[in-house]
């Protein structure tokens, strides 16, 4: 009697994310005009460094929609395996982008510290500073949401941009409130120069976090245990796996692992098991590219080949990694 052919494996979806770097442009360009128009009815050095980051975030949210259109295509035979990770690219370009704003900041602030200036228009000046700081917020909050859902580094990093812009107008707000409060002119500048600090700090994460995704930095801890508990419940004694290694590219998932099988088994046999194994896995995580390796269980030289690093499958990696008596 002729087994079951497999149920069909879902194929990785690759979800078009562009319309939230739209979003990100639209609301770059309306916050440039808002701050803008604060900084020159005020003359505030603060606001105006406010200005000059909304302005970084406007060519950062181009650069992010450009790298989310190449992202999405598919692969061809020059890139074999696409370009999910132009994502990187696009976090590294809005890292070095908000060092550019720092350094604007810094020095404005140093030169206005050296050389302080009166205030003017300040009651209005502010509120159009709260209402910009307002609508980077929200839209921070739905790029962030957005980058955890689809696994999208440059939405997430976009995100942590604008809501690094949200911090630095209530800094800057504060700031200028202060001003106000004591009439102390170089308060404003000092303000500005921590804010400046902050964003700083914000870029290396960035930049970091590009880096490692170029790198094949592993899968989350929490992913990685996903993986690892459907293994532990297919090894029963017949069948075990070793060698688990994992990494992402943007929105998409990797794997290789070792699947050790009867000595007995027919190639169809084990190419069945393994269409099911996939199956289950990319039901678990749909954006997840299996890739396996099918060795004899019997043989000593399939425990001779596992990667030195890898995923713990096991509790005792010693004990299972052993051919059976």
């Amino acid at each position: 009697m002729t087994a079951a052919a497999p149920p069909a494996r879902p194929a990785p979806q690759r979800v078009d994310l562009t319309r939230f770097a739209w979003l990100s442009i639209a609301a770059a360009v309306l916050t440039i005009s808002l701050k803008a128009g604060a900084w020159l009815m005020t003359g505030s050095v603060g606001l105006l460094s406010d200005a000059a980051e909304s302005v970084v975030n406007l060519v950062a949210a181009v650069v992010a929609l450009i790298a989310l259109r190449v992202a999405i295509r598919p692969a061809t035979e020059r890139f074999l395996y696409g370009r999910a990770k132009a994502e990187y690219f696009s976090a590294a370009v809005e890292g070095v982008m908000i060092f550019l704003a720092a350094a604007v900041i810094l020095v404005t602030s140093v030169e206005r510290f050296l050389n302080p200036q009166p205030l003017q228009n300040v009651g209005w000046g502010l509120a159009i500073s709260v209402v910009a700081s307002l609508i980077n917020g929200g839209v921070a909050l739905v790029l962030l949401r957005a980058g955890r859902t689809h696994n999208s580094i440059t939405l997430r990093a976009d995100g942590k941009h604008l809501m690094t812009d949200v911090v630095t107008s209530a800094g800057v707000l504060f700031g200028v409130g202060l001003v106000v409060l004591t009439g102390w002119d170089r308060l404003d500048p000092i303000v500005a120069f921590a804010v400046g600090v902050n964003i700083i700090v914000t870029g290396i994460g960035l930049i970091s976090e590009s880096v490692s995704g170029l790198l094949d930095k592993a899968l989350p801890d929490e992913e990685n245990e996903v993986i690892a508990d459907i293994l532990r419940r297919r090894t029963d004694g017949t069948v075990t796996f070793h060698g688990l290694q994992t990494r992402e590219a943007g929105q998409e998932k990797y794997m290789n692992v070792h699947v050790l099988v009867p000595d007995e088994w027919t190639v169809k046999q084990g190419h069945d098991y393994i269409e099911e194994l996939e199956h289950e896995l990319m039901r678990a995580m749909p954006t997840l590219t299996v890739l396996t390796h099918l060795e004899p269980i019997s043989d000593p030289a399939s425990y001779e080949d596992i990667p030195e690093a890898h995923v713990p499958i096991h509790g005792d990696d010693d004990a299972n990694l052993r051919p059976p008596a």
